[in-house]
């Protein structure tokens, strides 16, 4: 058996920004069910693991400039405006954490959001909790196999 690396690479790296539609290119692309199952949860995991650990420095580093652009405008005499912080994705944010908790957040954000902002929410909401990461791994390894599971049952 061959290995269509170019293939795989593709599936890989949409995998890494939206894991939701990669298996399902594995199909006409021509992989085998293993390889594009692999591939999947790979770029999902490694794009998981990046920015759930770098959320971090990422939300510091937003607050800096936050914090740096108010005293500017105070400074010149501006007033602040407070900003509608209620939007339609903080909404179903917030009911995903309230409807199915810490396993709907770890299994369901990356999966449906996208894998980087998934994982910044996880990593924002439950990141000071031990096990968080391996749920969000979990998840990916679940919903590859459902998904990619659907793909060659639908396509093939």
């Amino acid at each position: 058996m061959v290995i269509n690396w170019a293939g795989v690479t593709s599936v890989f790296l949409l995998a890494l920004f939206k894991f939701m539609f990669a298996p399902f290119t594995g199909v006409p692309i021509g992989l085998h069910y293993y390889e594009t199952y692999v591939a999947a949860v790979s770029g999902g995991i490694i794009s998981s693991a990046f920015f759930y650990f770098g959320s971090d420095f990422l939300m510091e580093l937003i607050q800096k400039k936050r914090l740096k652009k108010e005293a500017e405008l105070i400074n010149n005499g501006v007033t602040i405006k407070t900003k509608k912080r209620i939007t339609k994705t903080n909404r179903f944010i917030i009911n995903l954490k309230t409807r199915f908790g810490k396993l709907g957040i770890c299994f369901w954000a990356p999966f449906f959001l996208s894998v980087p902002i998934g994982s910044f929410i996880v990593a924002k909401f439950y990141g000071h909790e031990k096990n968080t990461f391996l749920l969000v791994v979990l998840g990916m390894l679940l919903n590859a196999t459902i998904t990619t599971f659907l793909a060659y049952v639908i396509f093939k």
